[in-house]
């Protein structure tokens, strides 16, 4: 049976000009690889953080009432619950375009929603703040 396994010689190849100036480029790249994986690394996430989510609940919700938000209405969420974090709100009630969002807003993840007919006569819990958009 022969031997499937592929060796490779101990001594590495060295381009004309020595050692120094393969370290150095070396170096160079891995630099540069880290600054760029670093920068879009930190740049994804703080997209990612500073977005809120929805949960299935609350698309499903979405879904079965037709609500749909626009991009600007995304914005304005995004902000109020920003602003709702540096005030140190944990569950809140945003109503916003006659649609009532439970957030939690460590999380920044919409619970549920609701529409206006269905927010009449209802009684919300567990919230510490409310803001009204």
């Amino acid at each position: 049976m022969a031997d499937s396994r592929i060796y490779w010689s101990s001594q590495p190849l060295m381009p004309i000009g020595g050692a120094q100036n393969v370290q150095n480029a070396q170096s160079h790249r891995a630099s540069e690889a880290n600054d760029s994986r670093k920068s879009s690394f930190a740049d994804a996430l703080s997209d990612a953080s500073s977005r809120v989510s929805f949960s299935q609940h609350a698309k499903k919700r979405l879904e079965d009432r037709n609500l749909d938000f626009s991009e600007q209405d995304l914005t304005r969420l995004d902000s109020t619950v920003e602003r709702m974090a540096e005030k140190g709100a944990r569950e809140s009630l945003i109503y916003m375009n006659n649609v009532a969002l439970i957030v939690s807003v460590p999380n920044r993840t919409v619970i549920t929603a609701m529409d206006g007919e269905s927010t009449k006569e209802n009684i919300f819990t567990n919230i510490d703040s409310a803001a009204i958009l």
